[in-house]
């Protein structure tokens, strides 16, 4: 059954792609192809899986409890954006969109069920290819395209360190499962270690990989809900976390995960400030968030960071589908434009919730979790709490100025109600708020009991701290919303320029130049050969022309007197041919004529004699019936 949790969605997805129908049709079988993964996933706890390849290599599944937790979280979270999708984008393509996201769906089942560093490869890539798909569904637009390229470029050139890691596992342990992992010492886990680390940062966006969530804000708003809250983006912070126990044990590992995702957390958290297009706000968010999680792995407590993901996926994934709702009021992503909070009063507070939540305003889940990561990091050393502290005070900045902008109240503005909108918001903002419930001891003891894990306690001065900075931020959001910018800032504060202008036109000024060189030099000696070939194929001809005329013309003088008798011989032969053939026609013509106008004659007799048996009487008709089937009977019995 485990294996199912991967290949159920991705076949479903398959035949939406190919079946089709209307928008509540594909509502339908996308809802039901997330229930019954769902319900996969609860069936498969603890089971393992194992599909062996040869004596070294195998696919190995398992489902503990914090990948199940995960693997729970993904079709919960695709079910609501599932609705959002059917009702809210474009009806051309939309069988492809809801096929590919239940696609990427079965891809990342396979990254969280994988036992195995195999598997986990396979699943990867199959996410990033899927995200490439996704990203540039408005193929026929160029931005997209571009976008998903990039996308796919920055994140595989971050996956080498996957491949690193698999062959360090498999030189260092002779062989690839997660077991051989925990048995590394020495560089090959070091080179494991960092691999795999360098694999996570770029899924998830952190620097220096950041830009390419900026860019996949091309793709459809219900593409950015998905990759941004469950799937792509968390796969990174959910391998590291998985995997946490084994790699702790690398010289510097949990060091070089603080100081990304930290890095990443203050600057995302800069950057989300900064922008005036409200889905690049929620995609500098969510590179925050994400290092948020990483530091609480490097920190060692994996499934602190679980708990966040949770609660962040489904505060992420209503905002973006909030951004969606405006945009389609007013036509545009800018911030400043929109203000449709008395237009969209409902949509307005689901969003507020999530907002809040992501600003991690107590008594909302975003809030628990945000203060568990910060008690998580705190063992590490004050430095490390005082730049999550104020990563967190950049949090509720930028929440509060997305909310204000884009859901603040406006002019009045026409506003055609979609009840799949409304019910997907509903369902994520709902999420929310339940999760809110881990305020409870009791759900508290209950999530450790379930996880396997003890959950950090802090300093009441780290507690006081952190809220102060929440506070303030939410000043600071409030100030930045009254005076947004005029023009906007620079992305990922010219990360994104860099790469532009330091790999990606030199790159393709290399390629033209080495294009050149290869017409040039490298196309110039077969061109060479090709020409000295030539010149010497037309001496040799004119030399063997002028040879051959000269044979030609002695042995024509030789044999002019034979010539004359074979043209004799050869003139008698034909006159006794025209003969034969004046014979023929005349008797031949009569008899070939014969049978085709006999076969037709008899056929023409035979057709009017068997005209008669149509009388058009019933008991004529079983009377031959009958006769045949007697005749048949005789031959059975007497025919040998």
């Amino acid at each position: 059954m485990i294996w199912a949790l991967a290949y159920v969605p991705a076949l479903a997805g398959l035949a939406i792609w190919a079946i089709g129908g209307s928008r509540g049709r594909l509502a339908a079988m996308g809802v039901a192809a997330s229930v019954v993964t769902l319900l996969l996933c609860l069936g498969a706890a603890g089971q393992t899986g194992k599909i062996t390849w040869s004596d070294t290599l195998a696919l190995q599944a398992a489902l503990p409890p914090l990948a199940q937790a995960v693997a729970m979280l993904v079709p919960a979270i695709l079910l609501p954006i599932t609705i959002f999708a059917a009702s809210h984008e474009e009806a051309d393509g939309l069988p492809r969109l809801i096929g590919l996201m239940l696609v990427f769906t079965g891809g990342m089942e396979l990254v969280v069920i994988a036992d195995d560093l195999v598997p986990l490869l396979i699943g990867w890539e199959f996410v990033g290819a899927c995200s490439w798909a996704l990203i540039g569904h408005r193929w026929r637009a160029q931005a997209p395209g571009l976008s998903g390229n990039f996308a796919f470029v920055l994140t595989r050139a971050g996956d080498l360190g996957l491949f690193l890691a698999v062959l360090a596992t498999f030189a260092g342990a002779g062989g690839t499962s997660y077991a051989h992992l925990d048995a590394l010492t020495g560089w090959p886990l070091s080179l494991a270690a960092f691999g795999l680390l360098v694999a996570a940062v770029s899924k998830a966006g952190q620097v220096p990989f950041a830009p390419w969530l900026f860019r996949a804000m091309d793709g459809p708003t219900s593409v950015s809900a998905l990759l941004h809250s469950a799937t792509m983006v968390a796969a990174g912070a959910y391998i590291l976390a998985r995997l946490q126990p084994s790699l702790s044990g690398a010289p510097g590992f949990g060091v070089a995960a603080m100081t990304l995702g930290l890095g990443t957390a203050l600057l995302g958290g800069v950057v989300a400030l900064r922008q005036i297009h409200a889905k690049k706000v929620l995609a500098g968010s969510t590179s925050a968030q994400m290092g948020l999680m990483i530091a609480t792995v490097g920190a060692g407590y994996p499934a602190v960071a679980v708990l966040h993901l949770i609660v962040h996926a489904a505060t992420k994934a209503a905002l973006f589908c909030s951004a969606g709702v405006a945009h389609r009021i007013i036509g545009s992503f800018d911030l400043r434009a929109m203000h449709v909070g008395r237009a969209l009063p409902v949509v307005a507070i689901l969003t507020g919730i999530a907002a809040l939540s992501l600003a991690a305003v107590p008594p909302l889940s975003g809030a628990w979790s945000k203060e568990a990561m910060v008690h998580a990091v705190e063992h590490a050393g004050i430095f490390w709490a005082a730049a999550i502290i104020l990563a967190g005070g950049l949090s509720a900045a930028y929440s509060a100025r997305f909310a204000i902008l884009a859901f603040g109240p406006g002019d009045d503005r026409d506003n055609t109600g979609n009840v799949g909108e409304l019910a997907a918001l509903i369902g994520l903002s709902g999420a929310v708020l339940a999760l809110s419930a881990l305020w409870l001891p009791s759900v508290q003891d209950a999530a450790a009991i379930w996880l396997n894990t003890d959950l950090p306690s802090g300093s009441r001065l780290g507690l006081i701290a952190s809220l102060c900075a929440v506070a303030l931020g939410l000043l600071a959001g409030l100030r930045a919303a009254r005076s947004p910018a005029d023009t906007p800032a620079r992305e990922w504060l010219g990360l994104s320029a860099l790469y532009q202008h330091g790999i990606i036109r030199p790159f393709h000024a290399l390629a033209g130049m080495a294009a050149r060189v290869d017409d040039r030099v490298i196309d110039g000696i077969p061109r060479s050969v090709a020409t000295f070939a030539h010149a010497a194929a037309r001496h040799l001809a004119r030399a063997d022309a002028e040879t051959i005329d000269g044979f030609a013309r002695d042995k024509a003088n030789a044999l002019r007197p034979a010539a004359g008798l074979w043209r004799g011989a050869v003139a008698t032969v034909a006159r006794g041919t025209e003969g034969l053939a004046a014979i023929a026609t005349a008797g031949g013509e009569r008899l070939t004529d014969l049978v085709p106008n006999g076969g037709a004659r008899i056929a023409g007799m035979a057709g009017a004699d068997l005209r008669r048996l149509q009388t058009g009487l019933s008991h004529h008709y079983y009377v031959m019936l009958v006769a045949g089937l007697g005749l048949a009977v005789g031959l059975l019995i007497f025919g040998g």
